[in-house]
């Protein structure tokens, strides 16, 4: 099972790699500030349409952000 701690590290992670603001991601993907605190405090995992918005807000698959690949870039071909 896919846990919401790691996606949230996978998403902090490639955002500051990306110098991306996190509070404006989230604005940006209609997404609450909390969303990410929550994931990381143990809470449930994102719905698959918000996963999709915050993957191509940041230009990575969803399988990167669910860890299923190493690869942010596995969508391109």
């Amino acid at each position: 099972m896919y846990e919401a701690n790691n996606i949230a590290q996978r998403i902090k992670y490639l955002a500051k790699e990306e110098k991306v603001q996190l509070k404006i991601m989230l604005e940006s993907c209609n997404l609450s500030k909390n969303t990410l605190s929550s994931m990381l405090s143990g809470g449930s995992t994102p719905k698959s349409e918000n996963l999709a918005k915050i993957a191509d807000y940041l230009d990575c698959s969803v399988d990167y952000l669910l860890g299923r690949t190493d690869n942010p870039n596995s969508h391109k071909s």
